[in-house]
């Protein structure tokens, strides 16, 4: 089965739906999954060095009393799935288009889902700047890539345009937050769900290609 999950990498929410998704794929051990990580830009006006985070926040949401509380919000959920948000770490709202551009890189040795949870650590639990390069080649360095190649990669062009035309595909599909899950291209679901009701998703995914291949 095929699970496209689209998302941002500066989304908290995405995080934590990673972790269920995981936690969903082991109630089902039966299930083979093959994941894919889709790309949405959640502010791709942003500039390439992104900008102070506090005045980002202070302009999409307002008072700094409604940004503790969807900052709290995260933060609880986040903690029954073993994530531990640091939000204070974080200084730099970043534009998260090379961060999108290492994942696909990584996805081409089957690496995707190592980089997306190494990038999310970097960002939520860290505070590091997910959208400089030499922050991005110090990640990938980390789990064994190449550095030097992954830099050579990051400081061109290559990889930009796939990662636009995805964004803009999710967004002509109809996608308009997320997480959000598509099955087999037949079913999708947004939001960060609970394991178990991603869990019977991956059911229903299921029994549908079983209907299909016996036909």
């Amino acid at each position: 089965m095929r699970v496209d999950i689209v998302f941002d990498a500066v989304c908290p929410w995405c995080y934590i739906g990673k972790h269920r998704l995981e936690r969903a794929l082991a109630m089902r051990p039966d299930v083979v999954a093959e994941i894919r990580w889709r790309p949405f830009l959640l502010n791709p006006e942003l500039p390439p060095h992104g900008i102070d985070r506090q005045s980002y926040l202070e302009r999409k949401f307002g008072s700094n009393y409604r940004i503790q509380r969807i900052h709290a919000a995260a933060q609880q959920a986040g903690v029954s799935e073993d994530i531990h948000f640091n939000f204070d770490a974080i200084t730099r709202m970043p534009s998260s288009l090379n961060a999108h551009r290492l994942i696909n890189y990584a996805g081409l040795s089957g690496r995707q889902s190592e980089i997306v949870e190494a990038i999310f650590r970097a960002y939520f639990i860290e505070g590091r700047d997910i959208g400089d390069v030499a922050t991005l080649v110090n990640i990938a360095g980390g789990l064994g890539f190449e550095s030097r190649e992954v830099e050579r990669y990051l400081q061109g062009n290559a990889g930009i345009l796939p990662v636009e035309t995805d964004n803009a595909r999710m967004h002509r599909l109809g996608v308009s937050g997320v997480p959000c899950y598509i099955f087999d291209d037949r079913y999708a679901i947004a939001g960060a769900q609970e394991a178990e009701i991603i869990a019977r998703l991956l059911d229903i995914a299921c029994e549908t290609e079983v209907e299909t291949s016996s036909r």
